[in-house]
């Protein structure tokens, strides 16, 4: 069975930082694409960094240069570390596998919220 459980949410103050993780289990994620996702109250959900299976990162606009995404293939972990948040990053985060024929597996979030 494919388990995906990302942990590391909290309240953190504006202008913070935090770490989020994504353990996996039933797959080996170091071969396929992994993102961050991320849905705010009343708003879809927006793609919030990748890493390809080759290790190639891409960013949302939104978050680009405050953000990094990795990955530890000994752990089959993701992260996704956050600084100089602001309250619009306030949203439940998830993390997403991206595996063979396009099948994907989620996990159940972690919330993060943004706020003095």
């Amino acid at each position: 069975q494919v388990q995906l459980v990302e942990s590391g949410g909290g309240l953190v103050q504006p202008g913070g930082s935090l770490s989020l993780s994504c353990a996996a289990s039933g797959i080996m994620i170091s071969i396929y694409t992994m993102s961050w996702y991320r849905q705010a109250p009343g708003k879809q959900r927006e793609l919030v960094a990748t890493i390809s299976g080759r290790g190639v990162t891409d960013y949302a606009d939104s978050v680009r240069g405050r953000s990094t995404i990795s990955r530890d293939k000994d752990k089959n972990s993701l992260y996704l570390q956050m600084n100089i948040l602001k309250p619009e990053d306030t949203a439940v985060y998830y993390c997403k596998v991206e595996s063979y024929r396009s099948r994907e597996y989620w996990g159940q979030g972690t919330q993060v919220t943004v706020s003095s």
